[in-house]
C-alpha cells in the first residue's frame, strides 16, 4: 500500500505538472499531511472495528457532536474538561455499538446506522449552527508546525502507533483477528468475542473523538456539519479497504489503513490543483478502490504467479 502511494504522488506530480503547476512544493506538502490527520485518525478507529468483523457509520456524526462538545466546555471551562468530556462521550458511544452488536444481536452496519440517526436527531434538535468557543491555546494543535510537519500529526502519529501496538502485540489484539476471521472458532478456542468487539467499538470511537478535537481545535468552535459534510463514515470504510483490510474481518491493519489515507489525500491534493469537476473525481476515488478490492480478492497464488 505504500508503494502504491508512492506511486500515486509520483503520478500526481507527473501530471500536475505537465499542467504547468506545482505538486511537491512545501505548502502543498504541509497540506496533505494535514488533510490526512481527521480522516486518519477516523480511518485507524474504523479498521480495528472492521478486524472484528464489525463497522462502525456512526463516526461522522459522532465528530459533529464531538466538536460541539469541546467547543462549548472549552468556553465555559478548561481545555482538559473539554478534552476528557468528548472522550467520555465517545467511549459511552463506542460502549453503546458495541452493546448493540454484541447483545441484542442487531446487524453491526444497522445497529451503528441506528445510533447515527440517534446522534444525528439530538444535534438537529439542539444546533441549527457552529456553537461555542475553542481557546486559542487550544487551536495550537490545529495549525502549529514543525518546518513543513503539521503538530497534529504527531498526533495521529501517536494513535496509529498505539493500535499497531494494541492489534500486533497484545492479546485483545490476537483476540480481535480471530473474531474476525472466524468468530464461531474464536469462541470454541476460549476467546470472549463479545468482550473483544466492544473494546474495538470503544477504540474506534476513541478515535473518533480524538479526531472530533482536532477538526474543534482547527475550526475554532463547534459544527454541525463537521463530520458529515467530508463523509468520513463512507470515506474512513473506503481507506480502510484501499489499505487491505477484508470487510469480512480477520485480515489487514493500521499500517495499510495509513497508506490508504495518504492515498485518498493525494488524489485529492491532484483533482484540486487541476480544478475536476467533483463529479469525475468521485469516479476515479471508485475506480481506485474498486480496481484495490479487486486485487486484494485475488487469490495470493494467482498474484504471485504473476
Amino acid at each position: 500500500m505504500w508503494l502504491a502511494a508512492a506511486a500515486v504522488t509520483l503520478l500526481g506530480w507527473l501530471v500536475v505538472a505537465i499542467d504547468g503547476g506545482e505538486f511537491l512544493t512545501r505548502p502543498n506538502i504541509t497540506a496533505i499531511l494535514q488533510n490526512s490527520v481527521a480522516l486518519g485518525l477516523v480511518a485507524v478507529g474504523q479498521s480495528v472495528v472492521i478486524l472484528t468483523g464489525s463497522l462502525d457509520l456512526s463516526v461522522a456524526y459522532l465528530i459533529s457532536l464531538g466538536t460541539l462538545v469541546a467547543a462549548e466546555t472549552m468556553q465555559d471551562g478548561s481545555v482538559l474538561t473539554g478534552v476528557l468530556a468528548v472522550l467520555g462521550l465517545s467511549v459511552g458511544v463506542g460502549l453503546a455499538n458495541g452493546l448493540i452488536v454484541t447483545g441484542l444481536k442487531v446487524n453491526a452496519f444497522i445497529a451503528t446506522l441506528g445510533v447515527a440517526f440517534i446522534l444525528r436527531g439530538y444535534i438537529e434538535d439542539n444546533y441549527t449552527g457552529p456553537a461555542g468557543k475553542v481557546p486559542a491555546s487550544f487551536q495550537h494543535l490545529g495549525y502549529d508546525r514543525v518546518g513543513p510537519v503539521p503538530v497534529s500529526l504527531f498526533l495521529l502519529a501517536a494513535v496509529a502507533a498505539a493500535l499497531w501496538l494494541i492489534t500486533r502485540r497484545t492479546r485483545l489484539g490476537h483476540h480481535m483477528y480471530a473474531t474476525g476471521g472466524d468468530e464461531h472458532a474464536a469462541r470454541l478456542s476460549g476467546v470472549r468475542t463479545r468482550r473483544t468487539v466492544i473494546a474495538a467499538h470503544v477504540l474506534c470511537s476513541l478515535c473518533v473523538g480524538a479526531a472530533a478535537l482536532f477538526l474543534a481545535s482547527r475550526l475554532g468552535a463547534g459544527a454541525p456539519w463537521a463530520g458529515t459534510e467530508a463523509r468520513y463514515d463512507l470515506e474512513s470504510i473506503a481507506a480502510v479497504v484501499l489499505g487491505g483490510t477484508a470487510l469480512a474481518g480477520g485480515r489487514g491493519g493500521v499500517s495499510g489503513t495509513l497508506g490508504g489515507v495518504l492515498v485518498l489525500s493525494v488524489l485529492d491534493s491532484v483533482f484540486n490543483q487541476l480544478s475536476v469537476d467533483p463529479f469525475f473525481k468521485n469516479v476515479v476515488r471508485g475506480v481506485v478502490i474498486i480496481a484495490a478490492v479487486a486485487l486484494y480478492a485475488r487469490p495470493l497464488g494467482r498474484r504471485s504467479a504473476r
